[in-house]
């Protein structure tokens, strides 16, 4: 299924416009096609969506957004990440895995395909969407990595540029010390859920939404969907991610959606909605519990929050 109604005609219109009222050197053309091909929508299979689920809005989606590399305004990342260039971009796999390498990310999409995966999203400060998130499950990538018997875990780190974000560039003065580290169990990042983004809505990644390549793992807090990747790691010992490091009183490695366990500061029993004005009652595992509560079977959850 390609969709890709709004560039193939704004790129169709200007072009006749070009070659209507001049000679078009060979020049602008190129030029043209090139900036075509980068805005092209993806090409993907669509969610069946089982689950009924009702997507928020594009406009909801990529204006409201935790970006701490930006700012800490939930509004601000949509401004400030308008410069940020995000083709050509590299992600580096190391650890323990058969061969380091490093690829692009148009490489990873001819690689494994696309799917779309609507999933309900709950971040830790008690607001929630529901995204039509584009891309492939982390499973397939790690399969082609071939982890070997120490790989126990799954390290993920965000690009580290200073010139590109600006908190980075306050260095110690910075909002939170960066790069941004998350980390999955083997098992956790292996679960078909567990999702690696290039796109929403049919259309790559906005900046601010993490372009233009993210995590994205629909049962823990929002958090855990660590954005713009710029390493992916396989090893031995469970990685120490960011807000763990910052207070691990409050954040744990785990962060599984949980009602029945409060954050020390409010509530997690409820959620809301972007765009509703009452609050809803939150899923255990966001919903998702029926494909990973087994993972944590046995497991004190007040203690592996």
């Amino acid at each position: 299924m390609n969709i890709t109604p709004e560039a193939l005609f704004e790129a169709r219109r200007h072009f006749l416009k070009l070659g209507a009222g001049a000679l078009v050197s060979s020049t602008a053309i190129s030029q043209l096609l090139a900036d075509t091909l980068l805005d092209m929508s993806l090409t993907y299979t669509p969610d069946p969506n089982p689950l009924k689920l009702s997507p928020n809005t594009f406009e909801q989606i990529t204006n409201y957004v935790n970006f701490y590399e930006f700012s800490t305004d939930k509004t601000a990342p949509v401004k400030l990440s308008q410069k940020m260039k995000t083709d050509p971009w590299s992600v580096g796999f190391f650890g323990d895995i058969k061969t380091e390498q490093m690829l692009r990310v148009d490489e990873l999409i001819a690689k494994f395909g696309l799917e779309e995966r609507i999933y309900r999203f709950r971040c830790v400060e008690g607001w929630s969407m529901v995204v039509p998130w584009i891309g492939f499950p982390l499973y397939k990538l790690l399969d082609y990595l071939e982890p070997n018997s120490k790989a126990k875990y799954v390290k993920f780190t965000t690009r580290h540029d200073p010139a590109l974000f600006p908190d980075q560039a306050k260095g110690i003065f910075a909002s939170i010390p960066h790069p941004y580290v998350e980390g999955l169990r083997m098992d956790e990042a292996r679960n078909p859920l567990t999702f690696i983004a290039v796109g929403m809505y049919g259309k790559r990644l906005l900046p601010q939404n993490g372009a233009p390549i993210r995590l994205v793992v629909p049962w823990k807090y929002g958090f855990k969907s660590i954005k713009s990747l710029d390493l992916i790691e396989c090893v031995e010992s469970e990685p120490l991610n960011t807000w763990q490091a910052i207070d691990a009183k409050e954040y744990g490695f785990y962060a599984n959606v949980n009602p029945a366990v409060d954050h020390p500061r409010w509530t997690q029993s409820k959620e809301r909605l972007l765009g509703k004005l009452t609050k809803q009652a939150t899923l255990p595992f966001n919903g998702y519990e029926k494909e990973v509560a087994g993972f944590y079977a046995g497991m004190d959850l007040r203690k592996f929050f």
